[in-house]
């Protein structure tokens, strides 16, 4: 067995996305090779509704999937194909948007005005472009959670994990998809495919991740009663961790715990043409999606 090395670490950037939500963007829009088959994630969390309530309205994808998981409040939505239904706290959903889909997603907050959620956008294979779309609503209630003796939580929302797999299936890149918890001072050792791109993403409390076979963490110099000092730096919140090859990732909770995605799947190794929500193979391919936008024949009829 080996620990994933830390192979670099960021911070979710502020942007503002649909027609004016405030939202930090995890990754995205830069090489799709660094976190290939996962093409971009954000973070929309905010207590003030007049930064999200205005929403996503109608727009298209093509060529990818997108999985919505909401922690506090609700998001509703609509597609071109009558679709429509309402993701409570705790629920995921995963939108295979394949050869094209018209939707709309708009945020509501819980009863303090709370919104938060994340939104990954997963590549799909060239074979898998042009699939008929199709969505899976999971409620929080069908996603198995394991309670470690030691208090770790972990909540299984894709993939194979500790014998337990999670809700979400048929998924092309057959990721692993895990919200972890785990208390102050505990440290976990977590398996993950070794051929796999994997990463973690810390959006509440501390963590240190390991360094090869030994949990040191990241070594930065930071001033400390006025002298510089080289000390462990814990990856807090909203900090995105990229991991190196091996097939474990090994944290240890700062003295606050720490809470976390761990996001993991098999590159799939092809050209990408992107344009904002459409994602295809080649340039031609691309062309052809703006193009059926304009004359409308963007959404195909079902076989």
């Amino acid at each position: 067995m080996t620990f994933r090395p830390v192979r670099s670490q960021s911070h979710a950037q502020p942007t503002m996305e649909g027609a004016g939500v405030h939202l930090h963007r995890v990754f995205g829009f830069g090489d799709p090779g660094e976190t290939d088959p996962f093409l971009m994630m954000d973070d929309f969390r905010n207590d003030d509704p007049a930064k999200y309530a205005r929403g996503f309205p109608w727009h298209p994808h093509r060529g990818i999937e997108t999985i919505t998981y909401v922690l506090e409040g609700e998001v509703s939505h609509g597609d071109s194909l009558g679709n429509e239904g309402v993701l409570g706290a705790g629920s995921v959903q995963w939108m295979t948007a394949g050869s094209g889909i018209l939707h709309q997603e708009m945020p509501r907050g819980n009863a303090a005005g709370q919104m938060h959620g994340f939104q990954l956008w997963a590549n799909l294979p060239s074979s898998l472009k042009m699939t008929g779309p199709r969505y899976q609503d999971i409620q929080g209630a069908d996603i198995p959670v394991i309670v470690e003796d030691d208090g770790t939580r972990v909540k299984i929302i894709t993939g194979n994990f500790w014998g337990k797999r999670g809700p979400v299936d048929g998924i092309a890149a057959d990721p692993l998809y895990l919200d972890v918890s785990v208390p102050p001072g505990v440290t976990k050792v977590l398996p993950v495919d070794t051929r796999a791109n994997a990463f973690a993403y810390v959006f509440a409390g501390a963590g240190r991740f390991a360094e090869a076979s030994d949990p040191m963490g990241v070594r930065v110099e930071k001033e400390f009663g006025g002298q510089e000092v080289n000390i462990r730096d814990l990856s807090g919140n909203r900090t995105l961790v990229k991991f190196g090859n091996g097939d474990e990732v090994k944290v240890t909770a700062g003295p606050e715990g720490v809470r976390f995605l761990l996001v993991a799947g098999r590159p799939i190794q092809e050209p990408v043409a992107w344009h904002g929500p459409i994602v295809m193979n080649t340039q031609a391919e691309l062309q052809q999606a703006m193009k059926d936008l304009r004359n409308g024949t963007f959404i195909k009829p079902a076989h």
